[in-house]
């Protein structure tokens, strides 16, 4: 199974779901999209296929979002896909590709959800936050 991660090493949400996804036994393809960019039409896909607005990828935290009056709810989608290939940072993370669809993981347990669940082992997150606990269940918040 390919896997894809739009991965930033600095985000512990991002990190967790990339060790998620190693932990299931599967080697992703890592993009670190602030040194290589997708594309506006990257862009656009990966909203479309989240079933989401693109509004929903904008990342506000630590981001030029106010500056640029990006919470104006009449700008476009075009508005907002200048706005993201101009400042990749805008592009929240990680988004992650797989057969079984694409989706914002935030949070990073949300990944499971598109990699095969059989013989899950425990896992905990760097925060110290159990994901699958010693049952191999995961573990609802």
């Amino acid at each position: 199974m390919d896997v894809v991660i739009y991965h930033n090493p600095a985000c512990g949400t991002s990190r967790n779901a990339l060790e998620l996804i190693r932990h299931v036994g599967m080697e992703p393809h890592v993009v670190e999209y602030l040194k290589t960019p997708p594309s506006r039409a990257m862009i656009a896909w990966l909203a479309e296929r989240t079933s989401a607005p693109l509004r929903d990828l904008l990342r506000e935290k630590g981001t030029p979002f106010a500056v640029l009056g990006l919470g104006d709810p009449g700008l476009t989608d075009d508005q907002l896909l200048d706005a993201i290939e101009a400042h990749p940072i805008l592009l929240n993370r990680p988004i992650v590709v797989s057969p079984m669809g694409v989706r914002l993981c935030r949070p990073s347990e949300a990944v499971l959800d598109l990699l095969p669940a059989d013989d899950l082992k425990p896992f905990t997150k760097e925060d110290g936050e159990v994901v699958i606990d010693a049952a191999g269940q995961r573990v609802k918040r």
